[in-house]
């Protein structure tokens, strides 16, 4: 029986006890320990992998671990560095992704209920031989509940890590290593919900206290997504070793290896779909290391157990709502447009980029925007790493697909606002107006981002500008419109009923050579020999109105039948 594929498993023990299939990252554990650094922070983007590897950090060092839990993974042939390191050490271990709140306040609370949950795992301290009675207090009111809150005070809460770091090292008589997952998380939180100045001060005193000069730290580690500058969270730490998605440090400890996603395939009888998960979940470059998104190919792998058949979805891009890159679209001028036009169209452009950034700078500038998108994962790098510029790409057909549809999304919105045009725009069809369709279809193309690249498949190309006529006519409140609706012996692209019993299709066409006039002419002879007009006539329509409309760039042609 094969083990059971790990869907959202984030605790190293289950992997172990539940015998869930696991890609072996131990060697990361290896490669922390030779590239030694007091306070270890590593960004890459969200689902690829970092709560794992923070949890089978806890694992391997916590005192009491089990060795068992490793036996046949690769740290176990490091014999000499797990007989020095293995279960050596009290760990602190938290992940910030649950810190957050409406309000400053709702958020403090769930730190202090963080913090507290984790002291708790500790409560041999109370009766600590090696701690003093004032120390067994102060321990006490880190855990301290009342009517099932923690009551920890702000100057508590601010010094709490550091605490704890202290009485776990005076207990164990060794140095504690402390774990902080997802630590860029409430500032996320607090920058959409209007509190990050304050929540920059909470963190700015804790992680402070707890990493610089702490003389009971051992050495510690962060993720995050996001390489928050110095001077607004770690001000005055000097040994924080900042290990990038541009780095060419831990290249394959985030993420699936080729060969690791060649031997996930083959352990599941399904070496078949490796193209098409290249194709749509490859693309990041971590160093020099090729990467693969690690959910969305055990996302697709379970699908595919049940149905080989299956198409791939967007599952990465579906685990967050995605606001930064609609935000990033709406703000961009012509400029940008023709810059994210370009990406969409397997293009690259060259940006410089900025190591460190607050969550504030990225509406500082749009610029800024761009150092965002690579360290969240909607942009990869590409060759070699040269001082601050970055030739920048989108790196895989998923979050290609999410440009084009935020893209889309994004220009109904904009072009909503203009009501006066859209109704000409719209009244033009039932006119029978050619001409005001094509010069007005023209301007809307100048104003948006289409896909043209050859790279770009044909139908996916069509599927765009579908959307955006579509968008267009479904202001008309009083029109029947479908969309791929059966008529006759076919799916026509567009069809419309109006109150007034006039029928209008619509057949769009990419002209991939560029003769626009031959493609209307194509959609024109498609409605005829599909016999679109008699299946609207069908449904009562007295006047009907046929129209080719055609794409090639941002060049459009309208012709009626």
């Amino acid at each position: 029986m094969k083990k059971k594929l790990p869907v959202g498993i984030e605790d190293f023990e289950e992997f172990v006890t539940e015998d869930f299939y696991y890609v072996d990252k131990t060697l990361f554990i290896a490669e922390l320990l030779r590239n030694w650094g007091k306070v270890n922070l590593f960004t890459r983007p969200r689902r690829f992998g970092k709560s794992l590897n923070m949890s089978m950090l806890r694992s391997f060092f916590e005192i009491g671990a089990d060795a068992s839990r490793f036996a046949g993974l690769r740290i176990s042939r490091e014999t000499e560095l797990c007989e020095q390191y293995m279960g050596q050490f009290p760990v602190i271990s938290i992940s910030l992704k649950s810190v957050e709140g409406g309000d400053f306040s709702a958020a403090r609370a769930a730190l202090r209920r963080l913090i507290g949950n984790e002291a708790l795992r500790f409560h041999e301290l109370l009766n600590s031989s090696a701690l003093l009675e004032d120390e067994k207090r102060a321990f006490q009111s880190l855990i301290r509940v009342e009517k099932g809150v923690f009551t920890m005070a702000d100057e508590i809460l601010v010094d709490s890590l550091r605490m704890l770091t202290q009485f776990l090292a005076k207990h164990y008589g060794r140095k504690v290593i402390l774990l902080i997952d997802e630590y860029d998380v409430p500032l996320d939180k607090a920058f959409q919900a209007g509190y990050y100045d304050k929540m920059i001060l909470l963190l700015r005193g804790l992680f402070g206290n707890a990493l610089k000069t702490n003389d009971y730290l051992h050495f510690a580690v962060l993720t995050g997504c996001l390489r928050i500058s110095k001077e607004s969270i770690f001000t005055g730490l000097n040994n924080l070793n900042v290990m990038t998605v541009s780095d060419p440090y831990f290249c394959d400890s985030f993420g699936f290896t080729e060969k690791e996603v060649k031997e996930l395939l083959r352990y599941y009888d399904l070496e078949f779909a490796f193209e098409t998960i290249r194709d749509w979940y490859d693309g990041y470059q971590f160093g020099n290391v090729s990467i693969y998104c690690p959910w969305d190919v055990i996302k697709y792998v379970q699908i595919l157990m049940r149905d080989q058949e299956a198409e791939p979805e967007n599952y990465w891009a579906n685990t967050s709502g995605n606001e930064l890159v609609k935000r990033f679209i709406r703000r961009a001028d012509k400029s940008t447009r023709d810059e994210i036009e370009r990406l969409i169209n397997g293009g690259s452009i060259q940006k410089s980029i900025k190591q460190e950034i607050t969550y504030q700078e990225t509406d500082d500038s749009i610029e800024n925007v761009w150092s965002v998108l690579l360290a969240t994962g909607y942009l990869s790098q590409r060759g070699r790493v040269v001082g601050k510029r970055r030739e920048l790409v989108i790196p895989n057909r998923e979050v290609r697909e999410l440009f084009i549809d935020l893209a889309e999304e994004c220009f109904q919105e904009s072009s909503r606002t203009d009501l006066p045009r859209i109704h000409r725009f719209c009244d033009a069809f039932p006119a029978g107006d050619a001409a005001t369709v094509e010069h007005m279809l023209q301007e809307y193309l100048w104003d948006s981002i289409s896909v043209r690249d050859t790279a770009v498949r044909r139908n996916m190309k069509e599927n765009f500008y579908h959307g955006m006529i579509l968008g267009l006519l479904q202001s008309q409140e009083d029109w029947l419109i479908q969309s791929n609706a059966e008529l006759g012996q076919g799916y026509s692209d567009i069809s419309i009923a109006t109150s007034d019993k006039t029928g209008i299709i619509i057949e769009i066409k990419y002209a991939e050579d560029g003769r626009l006039e031959k493609a209307c002419e194509s959609a024109l002879t498609q409605i005829e020999k599909k016999g679109y007009a008699a299946g609207l006539a069908r449904k009562g329509m007295k006047h009907i109105i046929r129209y080719g409309i055609a794409f090639w760039e941002k060049e459009c042609r309208v012709v009626r039948g």
